[in-house]
């Protein structure tokens, strides 16, 4: 797909940040889960909800432990915006874009230095592992 009289084409990268860019940062009104003072968001803001039995499962296995919240019922890690594109985390995991914040939830893990986030590579592999999913690019193609 190109732009009219550019010369030049559209990335699928592009694409998904405009369509992504064309939706309510947090959906339903709600507000965002807050980063902590002193910290920022270069890279937009997501979160990953787990059960939050799960949690203290996939911590030991993160290189990096960004800030995660908790509601009671789950345990929600800030990760870069965008961390779901061509990626389907595993059930039970919920992906939410905006990082909407759910009814008392609280911060639980602050990480050292300016920046929330949690590797989402590393994230994704390890709720594999906890919830016995086969990593997405594992798998069989079907014919």
């Amino acid at each position: 797909m190109g732009v009219p009289g550019s010369g030049r084409s559209l990335g699928l990268d592009t694409l998904v940040r405009l369509r992504r860019g064309r939706r309510p940062a947090a959906e339903g009104g709600a507000r965002r889960l807050p980063v902590p003072e002193g910290m920022t968001t270069p890279l937009g803001c997501d979160a990953v909800a787990v059960p939050a039995r799960l949690g203290p499962l996939v911590t030991p296995r993160l290189p990096r432990v960004g800030c995660v919240y908790a509601d009671g019922t789950h345990w929600w890690w800030i990760v870069p915006s965008d961390s779901d594109y061509a990626l389907s985390w595993p059930a039970p995991v919920h992906y939410s874009p905006g990082a909407p914040l759910p009814g008392g939830a609280r911060l639980i893990h602050r990480p050292g230095g300016t920046v929330p986030y949690t590797p989402p590579i590393p994230l994704y592999l390890a709720l594999c592992r906890v919830t016995g999913t086969t990593p997405e690019w594992s798998r069989p193609l079907s014919a």
